[in-house]
């Protein structure tokens, strides 16, 4: 075993919304200990504003990032492929660990239905964080 930093892969359709949220929440609260990666199926073009909004609120900025294509190579090198209510159809890699997060998905709505959305993200990567840095 090394002393390597455990990878995370969020994984959502679009990788505008819902994995976006929760690669800021990982890299907020994991303040460099966890490698962090979101990429979605079919990548829209630009983040979701409204959940660029939702996280500022709350301190994160995620308006540097750019939604990215999903690739084999980013599964391959992550520790733990999260995905998030898109039933995305995810390379598999014996001995990774998959979770699959069903959340509401932020598009089209506003800020008042995206809030509980980022707040659960943030429960949901507070937890993983815990478990990825348990002794």
């Amino acid at each position: 075993m090394t002393d390597q930093k455990p990878s995370v892969l969020f994984v959502c359709v679009h990788n505008a919304g819902r994995s976006q949220m929760a690669a800021g929440w990982l890299r907020e609260l994991a303040a460099g200990r966890v490698e962090v990666r979101s990429a979605g199926s079919l990548p829209a073009e630009q983040i979701n504003p409204v959940a660029v909004a939702a996280m500022r609120e709350v301190g994160i900025d995620i308006t540097a990032e750019q939604p990215k294509i999903l690739t084999t190579e980013a599964v391959r090198a992550s520790d733990a492929v999260i995905t998030m209510g898109c039933g995305d159809a995810c390379p598999f890699f014996p001995g990774k660990r998959y979770e699959d997060w069903v959340l509401d998905d932020p598009a089209g709505q506003g800020i008042e239905a995206v809030r509980p959305i980022r707040d659960e993200i943030k429960h949901r990567v507070a937890a993983l964080l815990a478990e990825l840095l348990a002794p």
